[in-house]
């Protein structure tokens, strides 16, 4: 079994709980479909198998998304943001990226003014 790089482990600013906020962009478009988390064993299974690779906080365990459903997630690059808290994983999506079934997780419209 593979290991994260440890030049970017190192850089990595992970929460109390061990995790970081992963941002999930469709990257041909910019259109943002999900927020997800992942922790250094979630990122090296992305960055090794090309697929999105997630924690489940509810569950405590692993998921690749379309695992069950089928709308999978073809990652496209990964970027770490300036201060090593959050990550961009850009994709190339099939199918609906909520579990509800729409395209996004941010389908339900603006909110406020």
């Amino acid at each position: 079994m593979s290991t994260l790089d440890p030049g970017v482990a190192e850089r990595l600013t992970l929460n109390d709980q061990g995790l970081l906020p992963a941002i999930v962009q469709q990257h041909d478009t910019g259109e943002v479909l999900m927020l997800a988390w992942m922790d250094a064993e979630a990122l090296r299974r992305t960055l090794d198998t090309g697929r999105g690779t997630y924690w489940s906080r509810s569950r405590r365990e692993y998921w690749v998304k379309g695992e069950t459903s089928g709308h999978t997630q073809r990652v496209v690059e990964v970027r770490l943001d300036c201060d090593g808290d959050t990550v961009l994983v850009k994709v190339d999506q099939t199918g609906p990226a909520c579990h509800t079934g729409t395209r996004t997780c941010f389908d339900d419209g603006a909110i406020g003014g």
